[in-house]
C-alpha cells in the first residue's frame, strides 16, 4: 500500500477469543450492513434505489477485501473493492472523515451510472477498514439521456467519469466537487439526493463500527472481520472439493453494438482442480466499437455475480468466496475493454453475459455432483431490456425514468423443481420492482398491462419460470424513449441437460394505434406520445431435462394456469388433450411423444423403444452427468458415458457428443422466432430412443464443442 493514511494499522494482539463474543460481533457486522441499506433507502428519492434495490452496501478490510454485503446486486461487491485498492496504490492522502467518490469503469465501476463511495474507518487513530456503497444513477451526462448512448464510439461521449475524488474532506463537504458532478447530470436533484444518501450510509457505518470497536476492542473487531473472510474461504473450498475436477466450456452471445448487428461471443473455459476455479475468457470477441463492452472491473463483477449465489448457499457472502477464483483474459476483449472503448451499457450487456456463462459452467459441475445435483439450475433471465424515458412532466419540469421492471425475467429450472415466474436474474438474489401505481405516480407513465408472458419459460422436465411483459405509453404530449437490449435474437437463458432456452426478448412499438412493429435489439431513441404503445416481453428461465420427460399432469396444470399454451403443449411437450380440452389423452400423448423422438432420429416411430422413465436414484457405480447421461466404469474398468437407456456414447472420457445423434433443431416460436442469422441450433439425442440430451446454440459456421471434459478419477472422489 502506498496511500498515505493518517492512521496506524491495527494489531490483532489481545483480540478476544470467546466464541460467544465473536459470534455477537459477526452478527452486529451483518446488522450494520443492513442498517447501511436502510439509511440509503430512507434518504434516496430514486426508485432505482428505493423500489428496485439496484445498489450495494458493504464493509471492507483495510486491504479492500469485502467482509459483508447485502443481498442486492452480487456483481457490485468487487468494484467498490477496486476503488479502495486504487486509493491504496496511488498515494492518496486519507484521514478520518474522508468520503471518496468515483464511477470510472477503468478504475473500478461497472459503468459510469454506477456511482460508488467509500470511507476509511479510522477509530482512535487506527485504520479498522472501509465502508462502501454503490448505486445506479439514472443520468450522469453524455450524449444521450440516462448515459446510455447506443451511437457512442468513445467512452468520453458517455458521461462524466470520476476516478477517485474526495467529496468529503475530514468531515467537510466539498460543495465545489458536488456542483461539478451535478452540473453534468440532467437530473441534478435526484443525483444530489442520492449522493447525500451515500454520505449518510457511510456515516452510519462509521458510527456503528466505532461503537463496536470501543465496546469490544479494535483488535477483536478486526480479528472477527478477518476470520469471517477466512471461514468463508474454508467453506467454499470444501464445497469445491465435493465437485468433480475437469474442464467445462460454455459460451453465450450478445448481438448489436449500437452501430451494426454484429454478434459478440463471451467464451468461458472453466478449469476446476481440487478446491480452485480458473475462468479463462480468452476466446471471447475483441472489444466492440459500440457501448456493449465492459472493463476488467466488469468482468470481475460478472464472475462474482454468478459464483457468489451459485456456490454460496449456507456460506457467508464475502471476499473469502472469491479467493479460490482466478480469472484469465487479455486486454482488449469485449469483456476486458480498454480506453477509449465505450462501456455505457456494460451491466446489461457484457457483464450480464459473463454471469450467464459462469452460471452455466458452475451448474454443470453441480449437476455432476451427487450431493448437489438437486441444486443445479439452468440460466436465469439471461438479459435485461433497458427502457429509459425522459422529457418534461405536466409541470414542465424535466423528468427521467430508468425502468427496473425488466428484472421480472424468469428464473432457471432446478434439478428438483421448476423455476419461479418473474423471479429475476441470478445476480439479484432479492429482486424487486416498483408497483405500477408508484411508477405512474412519480412519472408521466401509463401501463396498459403488466403480466406474465405465456410460453416464455424454457421447456424441460423441469420448466423455466415465465418472464413478464408490459405495455406502456405516456401521459404527457410527448416524451423520449431510449430502448436497447441484447437477447432479442439470442436465447441467452440457456437450458441444461436437454432443457430448452427461455423465450427471447420481444420489443414492439405501434404508433397512433397502427400495426405493431418489431424493434429488434437496439432501436435507440424515439419519440413516444399518448397515442403510441411500447410493448416488451422479457426472457424466461432455461429449462432442465427433455421436455418429453415432463409429467403430463404438470403440463396439464401449466395449461390450466395459462403458463403453457395448448399448441406448445403438443409441439414441445408432446401432450395431447381430449376433445373437451380439460384432460390428457394418454394414448395420443404416448404416440405424439414417440413421434417427436423418432423425428429427432429421422426414423419411423415404430422402430424405437420408449425411454425408461427418469429416475432420481444414483447411478450404479458411477455418476449422473444429467437426467439421461451417466458416467460409470464398464466391465474392463474403463470409464464411459452412456445414456440411461444403455447407449454408450464415449469411452475413456466424458466427451460424449461424438457418440450421440446430432440433428438440426428448431426452437419454439418464443425462443427462436427471431434468431440471429449467424446462429444455429443443434440438438443431441440418445441414438437408441431419441431422448433429448442437450441443446446447443452456436455459430452457424462452427461445429458445437464438447462442454464437459471431467477427470473420471475425481468422479469417484479419489483425487479430491
Amino acid at each position: 500500500m502506498t496511500a498515505t493514511i493518517d492512521a496506524a494499522p491495527v494489531s490483532l494482539d489481545g483480540a478476544n477469543t470467546d466464541p460467544v463474543i465473536r459470534q455477537v460481533v459477526r452478527s452486529r457486522l451483518i446488522a450494520v450492513t443492513d442498517q447501511m441499506r436502510l439509511a440509503l433507502q430512507s434518504v434516496s428519492g430514486s426508485p432505482t434505489v428505493t423500489e428496485a434495490s439496484d445498489f450495494f452496501t458493504g464493509i471492507y478490510l483495510p486491504d479492500g477485501s469485502f467482509v459483508t454485503m447485502g443481498h442486492q446486486v452480487t456483481f457490485e461487491a468487487p468494484p467498490v473493492g477496486s476503488l479502495i485498492r486504487h486509493l491504496l496504490s496511488n498515494g492518496t492522502k486519507l484521514k478520518d472523515g474522508d468520503r471518496i467518490i468515483g464511477n470510472d469503469p477503468f478504475v473500478g465501476a461497472l459503468h459510469q451510472n454506477d456511482v460508488q463511495m467509500c470511507a476509511p474507518l479510522i477509530v482512535d487513530g487506527e485504520l479498522l477498514g472501509w465502508a462502501g456503497v454503490m448505486a445506479h444513477e439514472t443520468d450522469l451526462g453524455g450524449m444521450d439521456f440516462a448515459s446510455w448512448s447506443p451511437k457512442a464510439t468513445e467512452v468520453w461521449q458517455e458521461g462524466l467519469r470520476i476516478p477517485a475524488v474526495k467529496l468529503v474532506d475530514g468531515g467537510e463537504l466539498r460543495e465545489d466537487v458536488l456542483d461539478m458532478i451535478l452540473t453534468a447530470s440532467r437530473l441534478p436533484a435526484q443525483v444530489g439526493l442520492d449522493i447525500r444518501a451515500f454520505i449518510a450510509t457511510l456515516n452510519v457505518a462509521d458510527d456503528r463500527l466505532t461503537e463496536l470497536s470501543r465496546r469490544y476492542g479494535t483488535p477483536t473487531l478486526l480479528s472477527v472481520m478477518h476470520s469471517m473472510v477466512d471461514d468463508a474461504e474454508v467453506l467454499v473450498r470444501a464445497r469445491l472439493r465435493e465437485l468433480p475436477d475437469g474442464v467445462v466450456h460454455t459460451r453465450d452471445f450478445l448481438e448489436h453494438d449500437g452501430h451494426e448487428n454484429l454478434l459478440y461471443v463471451i467464451d468461458c473455459v472453466l478449469t476446476k482442480r481440487g478446491d480452485s476455479l480458473h475462468f479463462d475468457f480468452s476466446g471471447s470477441s475483441r472489444q466492440a466499437q459500440g457501448f456493449v463492452n465492459c472493463s476488467r472491473a466488469g468482468l470481475a463483477g460478472g464472475v462474482a455475480g454468478a459464483v457468489i449465489p451459485t456456490l454460496g448457499f449456507g456460506i457467508p457472502w464475502n471476499e473469502g468466496m472469491l479467493r479460490p477464483v482466478e480469472i484469465t483474459a487479455p486486454d482488449g476483449l469485449v469483456c476486458t475493454a480498454v480506453p477509449p472503448a465505450p462501456v455505457g451499457s456494460a451491466t446489461v450487456e457484457a457483464v450480464w453475459t459473463v454471469s450467464n456463462v459462469v452460471s452455466a459452467a458452475l451448474n454443470r459441475l453441480l449437476l455432476a455432483s451427487p450431493n448437489h445435483a438437486h441444486r443445479a439450475q439452468a440460466v436465469s433471465s439471461g438479459t435485461m431490456a433497458t427502457f429509459n424515458l425522459s422529457g418534461r412532466d405536466r409541470h414542465h419540469k424535466v423528468f427521467g425514468l430508468h425502468l427496473m421492471d425488466p428484472l421480472a425475467g424468469g428464473f432457471g429450472a432446478f434439478g428438483d423443481h421448476d423455476g419461479q415466474n418473474a423471479a429475476g436474474p441470478i445476480n439479484a438474489p432479492c429482486p424487486s420492482i416498483a408497483d405500477v401505481e408508484v411508477n405512474e405516480q412519480k412519472n408521466p407513465l401509463f401501463y396498459h398491462y403488466r403480466r406474465l408472458a405465456p410460453d416464455t419459460g424454457g421447456a424441460g422436465r423441469r420448466r423455466g419460470g415465465l418472464g413478464a411483459e408490459v405495455g406502456l405509453t405516456v401521459s404527457v404530449p410527448q416524451a423520449e424513449a431510449l430502448v436497447m437490449t441484447h437477447g432479442a435474437e439470442v436465447p441467452n437463458s440457456a437450458g441444461i441437460g436437454g432443457g430448452l432456452p427461455g423465450g427471447l426478448i420481444h420489443q414492439r412499438f405501434s404508433e397512433s394505434g397502427g400495426a405493431s412493429r418489431n424493434l429488434g435489439p437496439k432501436p435507440g431513441s424515439f419519440p413516444i406520445t399518448p397515442d403510441d404503445l411500447f410493448e416488451v416481453t422479457w426472457q424466461g428461465g432455461g429449462g432442465l431435462g427433455d421436455p418429453l420427460d415432463r409429467d403430463v399432469a404438470d403440463v396439464l396444470d401449466d395449461i390450466r394456469y395459462g403458463v403453457v399454451g395448448v399448441a406448445a403443449a403438443l409441439e414441445t411437450y408432446g401432450v395431447v388433450l381430449t376433445d373437451s380440452a380439460d384432460e390428457v389423452d394418454p394414448v395420443a400423448t404416448a404416440a405424439a411423444r414417440r413421434g417427436i423422438r423418432a423425428a429427432r432420429l429421422g426414423v419411423d416411430p415404430g422402430s424405437i423403444p420408449d425411454p425408461i422413465p427418469v429416475s432420481d436414484d444414483p447411478a450404479d457405480n458411477g455418476v449422473r452427468l444429467s437426467d439421461r447421461l451417466v458416467a460409470a466404469p464398464n466391465t474392463s474398468g474403463t470409464w464411459e458415458v452412456r445414456t440411461t437407456d444403455g447407449a454408450v456414447l464415449s469411452s475413456g472420457s466424458t466427451r460424449w457428443r461424438d457418440g450421440a445423434h446430432r440433428f438440426a433443431m428448431t426452437l419454439p416460436p418464443t425462443a427462436g422466432a427471431h434468431l440471429h442469422t449467424d446462429l444455429a441450433v443443434t440438438g443431441w439425442a440418445c441414438p437408441a430412443t431419441g431422448a433429448l440430451l442437450a441443446v446447443d446454440v452456436h455459430l452457424r459456421d462452427e461445429h458445437p464443442f464438447h462442454d464437459l471434459d471431467l477427470d473420471t478419477n475425481s468422479l469417484t472422489g479419489e483425487d479430491r
